[in-house]
């Protein structure tokens, strides 16, 4: 997360404080390049907050959990509104958006397929980290506007039990949602350290004030999305025609502690898709690598 990096330059203010000012200024810089927040009201109730700035053809970026789409993408969707029309909305039960359906990745690709129409775009081009990328890869098949997808250390169907319980081992966890849904700021620095390249220290009070602004929210429905992942795989898995799919290219990090190289390159092999290999990398590739991450999508695109 970009923001918990930045937010070192606010060390001697009030945790809480010096979160939400680092927030305010990295929204600020959203702005300065043309992007705006709008809001979309779904269909099942809630709203769907998303940015949009750029002309031309469209890139939607999709974030992972413990994100949201100024956090994760900040670097990148400044650097691709020089060339593209971007759009990046914050999912379901992150940042400023929420549902009233189900928590599940079925809710969370309708609300992006609901966006899509409301924007009456004709083509859409998706990238998708992590959770993003369980997304994108569901929408491949499910939205026919979908022209490329590209899948940033997210394995889609190519993640059987067998890695889940691995996963958890690699964390000393018992279930994927103890990961990825910290119920406290010593269990989101666990998942942080997990995540990203040498992460940086920092006082115990400021994890205090990312955590209640960025994690503490919406923990049920959270944990809820995580623990239905399996049998969306599944769900998935069954559906899917691989000769149909969209092109796609897959970016991933060596050195990735959330999903190891290996299921990047069964994937690659799986969707006859390149891969772009980030030396050193873990899980965080938006934020840790935005440069290599923004000219890997540039080139794919054109």
């Amino acid at each position: 997360m970009r923001i918990i990096i930045s937010v070192m330059l606010g060390f001697l203010l009030a945790g809480c404080s010096a979160v939400d000012i680092v927030d305010a200024r990295d929204k600020a810089a959203l702005q300065d390049v043309g992007f705006a927040q709008h809001q979309l009201t779904l269909q099942e109730g809630g709203e769907l907050n998303y940015w949009q700035a750029g002309q031309g053809e469209v890139i939607l970026l999709l974030h992972g959990f413990g994100g949201t789409a100024a956090t994760s993408w900040q670097d990148v969707m400044i650097n691709l509104s020089k060339d593209y029309r971007v759009i990046a909305p914050d999912l379901a039960w992150f940042g400023e958006s929420y549902s009233q359906g189900a928590a599940s990745l079925a809710t969370q690709s309708k609300a992006v397929r609901q966006l899509i129409a409301a924007l009456d775009l004709d083509k859409v081009n998706l990238v998708g980290i992590s959770y993003g990328g369980f997304v994108t890869f569901d929408l491949m098949i499910t939205e026919p506007k979908v022209e490329k997808a590209v899948l940033l250390a997210s394995p889609g169907v190519l993640f059987p039990d067998s890695e889940l319980a691995l996963m958890n081992q690699r964390f000393n966890v018992d279930e994927a949602s103890d990961i990825f849904v910290p119920q406290n700021p010593k269990q989101m620095r666990r998942l942080l350290d997990g995540t990203f390249v040498d992460f940086p220290w920092y006082p115990g009070f400021i994890d205090a004030g990312i955590f209640e602004k960025y994690f503490a929210g919406y923990l049920d429905e959270k944990r809820q999305l995580i623990d239905s992942l399996p049998a969306d795989r599944d769900r998935i898995a069954a559906e899917v025609s691989v000769e149909s799919l969209p092109p796609s290219m897959l970016i991933w990090g060596e050195n990735d502690k959330v999903f190891p190289l290996n299921l990047g390159i069964q994937l690659a092999d799986y969707l006859s898709a390149p891969i772009v290999i980030i030396p050193k990398a873990a899980h965080g590739l938006s934020n840790d690598y935005p440069e290599i991450v923004t000219q890997s999508i540039k080139a794919f695109v054109q």
